[in-house]
């Protein structure tokens, strides 16, 4: 089977492209060749810029695939270029969407795939929906063989669960606290990548998967003082915890704030039992504590990944400061 990642490097693609091949596929990268992820042994790598349509086609050539996926659409006008391009030379157009398009915050536990798209927080997860629509509308007038994949809060060795990064282990082996929003009580899902793939490439040329949707995620629920102190764990210390409410977080930066009050402050839990239909193998098997303790061994490893941001601990600080003056 013929399958072709645009992009194909990224922290969630990175474990799907070596799986695919392992799987037997024949896998083209289309990318510019920039991230600091290498290619799999066995990809064959197309140089072109998927934002430049010259480009993109030049890179192409004549082939046709059996799969496509696009792992960094984010606008309807990057998926209606996509179903321009791809128009009768793919079985099946796979998009990238986002968990952080389901109604926000939920008005039911656990998420299912029916659960409403709606997010009136965070731009991002608008114009995930708005692509989503794209492919639906593109569906109904000309069969365009879509699949939507939301994945919710995905990481690989190189990626800490803050928005903060390092900042925030740094801060914890200084003895300092750090802000935890909300009380620390909303529920989250933290999936390792390798977990995402194992779900992800047996849905590429499955016939199942044409004109739906499906969310992938880990089963394992942890409330954010519990994602705090496991990867204080994994650091050898301890999180002392200041709980600051995210609308005040947002009033201080509303960048941070979107995130939060668009995602991460909310209980957003997902029943996997539509993908587990379709591939009834998966099942997500590394817990958030092994993970963290991967993600602190590779900022070990060299300590010039250990950068700490001054601006955001020095937001930390005036938050913190904020929260102790009101007591």
């Amino acid at each position: 089977m013929r399958v072709l990642f645009i992009g194909g490097t990224g922290i969630i693609s990175s474990a799907c492209s070596p799986l695919a091949l392992q799987s037997g596929m024949e896998l083209y990268l289309l990318n510019r060749g920039k991230s600091p992820r290498g290619i799999p042994e066995g990809a064959k790598v197309l140089n072109g810029d998927v934002r430049d349509r010259a480009s993109l086609e030049a890179a192409l050539g004549d082939l046709t695939f059996d799969a496509v996926v696009d792992w960094i659409a984010f606008t309807p006008g990057h998926i209606q270029q996509d179903i321009e391009v791809f128009r009768g030379r793919t079985g099946q157009f796979v998009f990238i969407s986002s968990a952080s398009a389901y109604q926000t915050p939920p008005s039911t536990l656990p998420v299912t795939e029916a659960t409403l798209l709606d997010n009136p927080f965070w731009e991002y997860s608008r114009n995930k929906i708005a692509c989503e629509e794209t492919l639906v509308r593109a569906y109904r007038d000309e069969k365009f063989p879509f699949t939507i994949i939301r994945p919710s809060h995905t990481y690989d060795q190189t990626l800490l669960p803050f928005d903060h990064g390092w900042t925030v282990v740094d801060r914890m082996r200084r003895g300092k606290p750090v802000v935890v929003h909300g009380d620390g009580t909303s529920l989250w899902v933290l999936t390792h990548h390798q977990d995402f793939a194992k779900a992800f490439v047996p849905l590429l040329g499955n016939s199942h998967a044409i004109g739906e949707a499906f969310h992938i995620t880990s089963d394992e629920w942890l409330d954010w003082n519990q994602i705090y102190d496991i990867v204080a764990k994994a650091a050898g210390t301890e999180a002392k915890k200041v709980h600051v409410p995210s609308d005040l977080i947002a009033a201080h930066d509303p960048g941070w704030g979107a995130g939060l009050l668009g995602d991460k402050a909310n209980s957003m839990v997902f029943d996997n039992s539509k993908v587990k239909r379709i591939v009834p193998d998966f099942a997500a098997t590394i817990p958030f504590a092994r993970g963290a303790e991967q993600i602190l061994a590779w900022y070990e490893a060299d300590p010039s990944r250990q950068r700490v941001d001054e601006r955001k601990d020095a937001l930390q600080e005036e938050l913190i400061q904020k929260i102790e003056s009101l007591r």
